[in-house]
């Protein structure tokens, strides 16, 4: 099994990875399927207008999320790499007057956001809990094409096909070439003492399989520069984020109070906890407001790893630069295996998929940088991972702010825990990794739909909207 870290790791825009940045590259997808030859075009017939239904988790929590701002962004050619935040209002109000799109390439199409995209929260589809319909009609509104496509988490997106040949396991991720196809953390292990090598090692070579070295190290320095450059502007923003629930951002105040305290050499027993829950915070605040984000491995859970290299980087007198990259490969693999054989995907498993598998990731990655075995590693992945099972994915109002934000900083702080704990041992613990990620699995098929980012049940209920 071969999943890139740059699969794991995207860079994109907030507020949601499987709400946002994947229901955004669906419409591209569409429009680039729409411009192709590959389906039945009637003879003579041009496509006129555009319509869009969204399903599932996406009806429930797609305003709240602005899976309906991403979708009409996507119609316009813009992917979540190349989107400016900063100039998005001005598209969406235009295309709002005009009830037209114009994307690049394109003849340009009828599309009215307040009658062509609907929140269909009556009739989800059967392949995922996010899914969505894209349909392509003529100027007599007669259907030319419609396609289904799937957000399945961080931002990955796959067609109805593509969705169903995964699940009879008649697709198969491409692994011709890859020296270490570790496809459980069974196997990782089995590889890695076979080859002495180490997980990043290992993840390394496959990686270069599709890359040049220089290659895979700018794109870690790359994604490593939008982390940090996420946590500065975090760290910098202050005010009501938007949404309509009040929230205030709160890192830039505590992170002024924490310097002044360090400057003064106070005392503080919590000094690991208070940093790495602002490094975290500041994440998914930028996130919330629908800033520049990295999926870690999705946008909900996007504080948790870069939290964790943050606090490594500063606070650890031993930390190397270059260990960013070991760190960043070490969770890749971590995460590829959780996705691979359960969900990193709040809709379909609760949060214990997203901020879960975030934590997991991060224990991993710092274990490895610490030092630690392989058996160490996947020791502090299994701890980190367990101590999240049965979580809930519940935003108050459809917002990744409530109970999302100080989520991903108790992540942080568990991933920490869970890497000292294993490096302190020999790799020798009771759970395996492998066992956890399939209670996972089977908790999230297990949970009732409220609890599974519809904002159906838990604190969305329960928490009055002020």
């Amino acid at each position: 099994m071969f999943l890139s870290v740059f699969d794991l790791f995207k860079i994109g825009i907030g507020p949601s990875s499987s709400h946002t940045m994947g229901p955004m590259t669906a419409a591209v997808r569409f429009l680039d399927e729409l411009a192709g030859d590959d389906w039945p075009r009637p003879v003579g017939a041009a496509v006129d207008r555009i319509g869009v239904s969204l399903h599932g988790s996406l009806a429930f929590t797609g305003i709240g999320h602005g899976t309906d701002r991403a979708v009409v962004l996507g119609l316009t050619g813009l992917t979540p790499l190349t989107v400016d935040p900063d100039a998005s209002d001005a598209i969406l109000e235009k295309i709002a007057t005009g009830k037209r799109i114009e994307p690049p390439g394109h003849p340009g199409y009828r599309f009215d956001p307040q009658k062509d995209l609907e929140l269909d929260r009556k009739h989800p589809l059967p392949g995922h809990a996010n899914g969505m319909v894209f349909s392509a009609f003529d100027r007599d509104d007669r259907l030319l094409l419609r396609r289904i496509y799937y957000s399945i988490g961080g931002g990955f997106v796959v067609s109805a096909e593509e969705l169903q040949r995964m699940k009879t396991g008649s697709e198969k991720p491409e692994e011709r070439g890859v020296p270490y196809p570790f496809a459980s953390a069974r196997q990782m292990l089995e590889m890695a003492g076979a080859s002495g090598l180490s997980i990043s090692d290992m993840k390394r070579a496959n990686e270069e399989t599709r890359m040049s070295r220089a290659e895979l190290d700018a794109g870690l320095d790359r994604i490593w520069g939008a982390m940090s450059a996420c946590i500065e502007r975090g760290l910098s923003q202050d005010g009501i984020m938007p949404g309509g629930l009040k929230v205030r951002r709160r890192a830039k105040k505590l992170n002024e109070r924490m310097e002044e305290d360090w400057r003064q050499n106070k005392p503080n027993p919590l000094m690991a906890n208070d940093w790495l829950s602002v490094y975290a915070m500041a994440v998914n605040e930028e996130n919330a407001a629908g800033g520049r984000v990295v999926t870690a491995p999705t946008n909900g859970a996007a504080g948790v790893v870069p939290a964790v290299m943050r606090y490594w980087r500063r606070f650890h007198v031993d930390a190397d630069p270059n260990g960013i990259r070991d760190f960043l490969l070490t969770a890749s693999a971590i995460g590829g295996i959780i996705k691979h054989n359960a969900s990193i995907s709040g809709a379909e498993v609760g949060c214990q998929g997203e901020v879960g598998s975030a934590s997991a990731m991060a224990a991993a990655g710092l274990c490895a940088v610490m030092g630690g075995t392989p058996e160490q590693i996947e020791n502090a992945a299994e701890i980190a991972l367990e101590h999240h099972l049965g979580m809930t994915c519940d935003p108050v109002g459809g917002l990744v702010q409530v109970p999302c934000i100080e989520r991903n900083a108790l992540g942080a702080v568990k991933a920490v825990t869970a890497a000292s704990l294993a490096i302190k041992g020999d790799g020798t613990h009771f759970v395996p990794l492998d066992a956890a990620i399939e209670t996972m699995r089977q908790t999230g098929h297990d949970m009732n739909e409220r609890y599974k980012e519809t904002s159906q049940g838990g604190l969305a209920v329960n928490v009055v909207e002020c």
